[in-house]
């Protein structure tokens, strides 16, 4: 198999797994607890691949300055997109509860939502493509945190688009298209940065350390601290851990 083609296969199978979140959201009724148990669990995972994977990666390939430039970078770039689309209703994409504005109460803010899931994706799948670069094989790590992570973001958002009163073609609809998306992200990722400079795929892997970062503290763990609360801490810690032995593992 070409490792292009790998590369967005595997970008379509870190994105398919928010759409298996969506799916359970609207078929079960999945108590809220359980919902931000599982997001603080999934932040603890990434956190632990942005740490061990991408910014380790990136500081090795090429050096603490680049890394630290794209790091920032990605973090600010986030922060800027996240910031306008949160001024068209897009500010608790990822919440399971009544936050999300349904469409009579804020025009534009279903569009508004999807690209915030999109925006929220697109920097997993495109490390998914970058760790085939060395080596042709997609790392294992990155995977399982973007997986694992995936699930109950696909979840939370779309039970809040439920009960938000968005219909099925809309939600699916979302889902399907980021899985998509992300599969096109991933392959872009291998693809475009091939021939790139050392320094340049350290600057690339960093901004989109910095951007899932920053994604993790302004949408995943405030849905999980509105329910768990103390508990927050504690389950994430078990998250990052679960992704540190499988690094552990695999090296």
């Amino acid at each position: 198999m070409p490792v292009w083609l790998e590369a967005a296969l595997w970008g379509l199978v870190g994105g398919g797994a928010l759409l298996v979140g969506a799916l359970v959201a609207w078929f079960v009724r999945v108590p809220q607890a359980v919902v931000a148990a599982v997001m603080a669990f999934g932040a603890g995972v990434l956190i632990s691949a942005v740490a061990f994977d991408l910014m380790e990666e990136a500081a090795d390939t090429g050096g603490l300055a680049a890394a630290a430039v794209g790091f920032v970078g990605g973090a600010l770039a986030f922060l800027a997109a996240n910031a306008a689309l949160a001024r068209r209703g897009a500010r608790h994409r990822k919440r399971s509860g009544e936050q999300q504005p349904s469409e009579d109460e804020q025009s534009g803010s279903g569009a508004a939502i999807a690209v915030g899931a999109l925006l929220d994706g697109v920097p997993e799948s495109v490390v998914l493509g970058l760790s085939l670069l060395s080596g042709g094989v997609v790392s294992v790590p990155v995977l399982a945190a973007v997986f694992i992570s995936n699930v109950p973001e696909g979840l939370s958002s779309a039970a809040g688009m439920k009960r938000s009163g968005r219909p099925a073609r809309y939600v699916f609809g979302v889902w399907v298209g980021i899985a998509l998306a992300s599969a096109l992200a991933a392959f872009v990722g291998y693809a475009a940065l091939g021939d790139a400079s050392p320094q340049l795929t350290a600057v690339i892997t960093a901004v989109a350390a910095g951007a899932i970062l920053t994604m993790i503290a302004d949408t995943m763990i405030p849905e999980a601290f509105e329910t768990t609360r103390t508990w927050t801490g504690v389950i994430t810690t078990l998250g990052f851990l679960t992704a540190f032995a499988i690094e552990v593992a695999g090296s």
